[in-house]
């Protein structure tokens, strides 16, 4: 029991200064709500209405689905390379094999214009668009 004295010690230095941290900013910080401070924060979107009215743009879930697929397969490549030593030359190869899918992948997402926020029919529309005309 005695070996744990160690590690309680520094959960209890750690739980310290956690509290003390939150104690001192929570004295510090300027305090004065507004109506606006109040509301709850929708990125960027105004918090008014049913939430099922909101309509949020496509390109929202393209990018989230395009980062999603690159971000598992680059955590792929880490057992991969941990292992590559033992493995040889095959698993080097087939690597390479998944990293060349990844960039036919990353370069078909580039050409078909899905990592650009404003596409290049909208920015044509918008040139083209009379001067008091809203933008939608």
């Amino acid at each position: 029991m005695i070996e744990y004295v160690g590690v309680l010690m520094f959960l209890a230095a750690g739980a310290l200064l956690a509290a003390a941290a939150t104690t001192v900013s929570g004295l510090v910080a300027p305090h004065n709500p507004t109506r606006e401070k109040l509301m709850p924060y929708e990125c960027g979107e105004n918090p008014v209405g049913s939430p099922w009215g909101v309509q949020f743009n496509i390109r929202f879930y393209v990018f989230v689905l395009v980062f999603l697929i690159f971000d598992v397969e680059a955590v792929m490549l880490v057992p991969w390379a941990v292992v590559l030593k033992e493995l040889g030359t095959p698993a080097l190869i087939a690597g390479f094999i998944f990293i060349g899918m990844l960039v036919l992948g990353l370069a078909d997402v580039w050409r078909k214009g899905d990592l650009e926020w404003v596409r290049e029919e909208e920015r044509a529309a918008l040139k083209t668009a009379p001067k008091n005309a809203k933008a939608a």
